[in-house]
């Protein structure tokens, strides 16, 4: 099996991490984003949405990390402990319930931020708009709360006491603005805790190894400035963020 990955990408490192972290033997393909390797000839031929992540298992080709995870999950499930996707059908039904509720929300506000903060001025050239930056940490901290509050409760993770699919994806998600410079865990016991407590459940070396690119981009980005993926990407941003 072969994972067409950068994991600078959010859903990148969740998958990274479910397949470490459950075992699952994988050939790590770079894609590298800043690069525009995404939009080359190759890539294209393999997957037609020209974004990470990707998974090839023999011929068969299977885009968007949700899809794999559940993919991997249900693939190796006699060989995986049932807490990743469990067979229960409402603890399985809460994890889908986060995975589905996540891409317009935590998403979507934590990559806003991490955006305004790491690629604004180097993109626009001047400094990001306090308003407009103010208002994405907003709809960041409303995400969060949400996460506290309604998904993770007084549990120790989203679906109980253990680990899921769930988490995974929360916490590639979260360490993006953090990789930014911002520190959403401040003032947040509750979501601190679950971060130690996939800290505890993953280990320490493997959350380190899936996180150096993303903690190193902030002293990086300049340095992307003149890259074939930014002259790509720059039009979006423009269209997003004028």
């Amino acid at each position: 099996m072969e994972l067409y990955l950068d994991l600078r990408s959010q859903p990148c490192r969740s998958l990274f991490l479910f397949a470490k972290a459950a075992n699952i033997p994988f050939n790590f393909k770079l894609i590298d984003l800043s690069q525009g390797q995404q939009y080359s000839e190759e890539f294209v031929k393999l997957s037609p949405v020209k974004k990470v992540p990707v998974m090839k298992d023999g011929d068969f080709v299977l885009t968007e990390s949700v899809a794999i995870l559940q993919y991997l999950v249900q693939k190796h499930a006699s060989s995986l402990p049932d807490h990743w996707y469990p067979a229960d059908l409402r603890q399985r039904a809460r994890v889908n319930e986060y995975l589905s509720w996540q891409h317009m929300n935590l998403r979507a506000h934590g990559s806003k931020v991490f955006l305004l903060k790491t690629m604004y001025s180097i993109i626009m050239g001047q400094e990001v708009p306090k308003e407009k930056l103010d208002d994405a940490v907003d709809d960041l901290n409303q995400s969060l709360e949400l996460l506290e509050q309604k998904f993770l409760q007084n549990r120790a993770f989203i679906v109980g006491e253990q680990i899921s699919l769930a988490d995974l994806v929360a916490y590639a998600e979260i360490l993006q603005p953090v990789g930014s410079g911002l520190d959403v865990f401040a003032g947040r016991p509750k979501l601190a805790a679950w971060r130690d407590g996939i800290k505890v459940a993953l280990g320490a070396a493997l959350l380190d190894e899936v996180n150096e690119a993303i903690m190193a981009f902030g002293s990086q980005s300049q340095d992307l400035q003149n890259s074939e993926g930014m002259k790509l990407f720059k039009p979006k941003f423009m269209k997003m963020f004028s």
